[in-house]
């Protein structure tokens, strides 16, 4: 409709029409207003969107997070290549630029020593091509730590030059391959905010409790079979306040429960 009435504004000679122009000038003035209208609207719409989604990323990002148990590595080579990805879980910037510098200690000879990390600390990303084309090396790394969704740790990748160059994508799968390999064979941790639950409880009530257990992805740490049961568990945070409220209820409120303050733990 907007096309329709400028095409009409422009062939104003044609109608010689006082009248006419003036209501096609007016009806132009108002769609441009309503378009103007609709596109901040639909701006507005957007950014309220971008920020909903802030805050759920970053309250799941809390209730848990994947990084590794220890440090490993692989070989892998590639024409002639040498590339050795090194995992290493870390916590702070201080600790990954730490481990960076051992390896680049332990490998000075090698043509290159590429690097990414991500921690949780000041929510922190680093990459290094350390001298390769830019982004076939430290981009591809980060790239996979991203997409297995690990946080706190860092990825070295060594490469010994074996005469024959890979080109851009030939680096980028390269570097890829090396640090997916790694990650393959770690020991991923799903780490979840949780609470350690203490109880006792009468033998009489030990079935129907250990009956429902499964049900809130419980950790057992221990159990004491003495004059009473005692149990230890790690209960994660989304089932806390259900799993107490069925405990009180299974035992008709005679069972004992201490909640310790809240903590990580793995439940992988």
């Amino acid at each position: 409709s907007l096309l329709v009435l400028n095409l009409m504004l422009i062939a104003q000679p044609v109608f010689a029409d006082e009248g006419l122009t003036s209501n096609i000038k007016y009806a132009l003035k108002r769609s441009t207003e309503s378009n103007y209208a609709s596109v901040l609207i639909a701006l507005g719409v957007v950014i309220v969107l971008i920020y909903i989604t802030g805050i759920i990323y970053a309250k799941l990002n809390v209730i848990g997070y994947k990084t590794i148990k220890k440090p490993n590595n692989i070989t892998f080579t590639e024409r002639r290549s040498e590339f050795i990805a090194y995992l290493c879980p870390v916590h702070t910037n201080d600790e990954a630029i730490g481990f960076i510098n051992e390896i680049k200690s332990l490998h000075r000879k090698a043509t290159h020593n590429v690097y990414a990390y991500i921690l949780r600390d000041n929510n922190i990303t680093r990459y290094s091509d350390d001298g390769e084309p830019q982004g076939t090396a430290g981009v591809p790394v980060l790239d996979i730590l991203q997409k297995h969704g690990l946080t706190d740790i860092c990825c070295v990748v060594t490469r010994y030059f074996g005469g024959i160059l890979l080109g851009g994508g030939g680096l980028v799968r390269a570097y890829s391959t090396s640090a997916k390999l790694a990650v393959e064979n770690a020991d991923i941790m799903d780490m979840q905010e949780c609470y350690r639950i203490s109880f006792s409880m009468d033998y009489n009530l030990y079935s129907k409790v250990a009956y429902f257990l499964p049900q809130y992805e419980v950790k057992e740490l221990s159990s004491k079979f003495e004059d009473n049961i005692s149990m230890e568990l790690l209960v994660k945070e989304k089932f806390t306040e259900d799993f107490r409220k069925k405990l009180i209820d299974v035992s008709n409120g005679k069972i004992d429960i201490c909640i310790s303050d809240k903590l990580f733990e793995d439940f992988s």
